[in-house]
């Protein structure tokens, strides 16, 4: 029976930690509470050919079309035809997928051929599976640990052997374990405007690159297209997420005029992948001295807002507005990580015992621009695949970030060690304008100029966002080309020829490389 410890405790740390806990000793450790995470945010549901009309194929297509190009196919394929037997398995556990009068119910959502979305309470898919999971760890009896912040993964002789910790009362501890699996979710936290709790810092990649694992594809990051625009106490802005289901039953988006701007934009209009709306809001924005745009769901009207999406009818009447009657302000934000640390079809790292699985994790599975809905069964699929391969034979390297031909990139995350006393806001505000929806090589050296100049904080989640942050900016550098959610004005087209995944080189090396898909 081999010692595990998964750090997280959202759907992708909880599902490891129940299958591992079969057959062995399993402790949960997370930052927050096990709630705290980013799972029990999301809306609007979780996909997977489950009815009649679709097919894992279909699904598989969908995603290969959004990833643009870089998805790593092996992947896709275990996320795809895995979700139907992962999903019932939920099911099975207690989740309460809402259900019309012909069985599930199901959404459409944009990129998808098919309406294959699961949700549950209408536009509270995440919280009703956070909540069936804490049920079923709370039943098995698992140990967790709350208010336990990672500091580090340990490794002896070049295998991962452990965690270092500091508690909520400020001790340090450390727990040994024969393997370890992080699900600490991904660094919404590196942006001024973003979907993500504040507990999304990016602690478990920063730490697995300390730990001499291999990190992937760091330049793309999702921005969701509608987030609620709101005033804040402070005098600035707040965001809080409108699910793409919204567009998917129908809403529209308008501009300053009324119009439906993504008409010209793309053939799908509102249901255009996620990069391509959220680019096409930004130039809206940009064209109206940055007034935000507006979602308009007022055909669907009241009953119909209030039975579908009651998390997001509350957030807007909270905020006095009726949004039945008037058009809601919406802006892009920061919302998934499709990079992180690289990992094989299994969860299995670079580093042997260390596991990595959900938003922590880059399979590959979601290329360059993830499907909607597809990250709830990212952490449902790769959460089992891992628990069922601790104690097995470990690949040396994740096989699709080890092919030959490896390239080196001037672009490097080394800039050395600077004087500025560290500001987290400000460091936000340098990757929004810098590395956020549009980004050129002048901006992205000044954003790597300005992350240089600070001085690396005491550790904690400040030294995990400046680590990430120089990280991010080096990939994009990197990249020239545009690809999925990453665009570079001065390179707008894709390259030519086989995509390349962006591999950070280990820390003792002070370079970056990319590899073919």
């Amino acid at each position: 029976m081999a010692r595990v410890v998964v750090v997280g405790s959202g759907i992708a740390g909880l599902v490891a930690a129940l299958r591992a806990a079969e057959r062995h000793d399993v402790t949960i450790v997370t930052k927050g509470g096990i709630a705290d995470g980013s799972t029990r945010y999301a809306q609007g549901g979780i996909a997977a050919a489950v009815f009649s009309d679709d097919s894992v194929a279909d699904h598989v297509a969908d995603t290969l079309r959004a990833g643009a190009g870089l998805n790593v196919r092996e992947a896709v394929e275990a996320l795809c035809g895995d979700g139907p037997a992962r999903v019932r398995e939920l099911i099975a556990l207690g989740v309460a997928f809402d259900r019309d009068g012909r069985g599930l119910a199901r959404g459409l959502e944009a990129a998808h051929s098919s309406a294959r979305v699961l949700h549950a309470g209408g536009d509270a898919t995440g919280a009703e599976i956070e909540r069936a999971l804490d049920a079923a760890v709370r039943a098995a009896g698992i140990r967790v640990i709350t208010g336990a912040f990672l500091r580090d993964v340990l490794v002896t002789d070049g295998t991962a052997s452990g965690v270092a910790l500091r508690l909520a009362d400020g001790t340090d501890v450390e727990l040994d374990a024969d393997a370890v699996v992080l699900a600490t979710g991904g660094w919404g936290q590196l942006y001024a405007h973003t979907t993500n709790p504040e507990i999304a810092t990016g602690d478990g990649v920063a730490a697995a690159y300390r730990a001499g694992a291999l990190l992937a594809d760091l330049e793309f990051t999702q921005f969701h297209p509608t987030a609620l625009r709101l005033p804040a106490a402070d005098g600035g802005t707040r965001t809080f997420l409108v699910s793409e289901a919204v567009r998917g039953e129908g809403a529209v988006l308008r501009n300053a005029r009324g119009e439906r701007f993504m008409l010209d934009v793309h053939p799908d209009a509102e249901l255009a992948p996620r990069d391509v709306v959220a680019r096409g809001i930004a130039v809206e924005m940009a064209a109206q001295d940055r007034l935000p745009v507006v979602l308009d769901a007022t055909a669907l009207g009241a009953d119909f807002l209030t039975r579908r999406f009651p998390t997001i009818d509350a957030a807007c009447r909270a905020a006095g507005i009726d949004w039945s009657r008037e058009p809601v302000p919406v802006t892009p934000a920061a919302h998934y990580a499709m990079g992180g640390v690289a990992t094989d079809v299994l969860g299995r790292t670079s580093v042997p015992g260390l596991f990595a699985v959900g938003e922590v994790a880059c399979t590959g599975a979601h290329g360059a621009n993830r499907l909607a809905s597809n990250s709830l069964l990212e952490g449902l699929v790769f959460a089992h695949r891992a628990a069922e391969a601790i104690g097995e034979p470990w690949a040396d390297v994740p096989a699709w970030v080890a092919g030959p031909g490896l390239s080196a990139s001037a672009a490097t995350a080394d800039a050395g060690e600077g004087d500025r006393p560290f500001d987290r806001a400000r460091l936000q505000s340098i990757l929004w304008t810098g590395a956020g929806l549009h980004r050129d090589r002048a901006g992205l050296e000044r954003a790597a100029r300005e992350l240089a100049a600070f001085r690396t904080p005491e550790p904690g989640e400040d030294a995990n966002l400046l680590q990430l942050g120089r990280l991010v900016v080096a990939s994009a550098l990197s990249r020239e080309e545009s690809r999925g959610a990453h665009f570079r004005s001065d390179f707008p087209l894709p390259a030519p020829g086989t995509p390349r995944h962006t591999v950070p080189a280990p820390l003792t090396v002070p370079t970056e490389v990319t590899v073919p898909c």
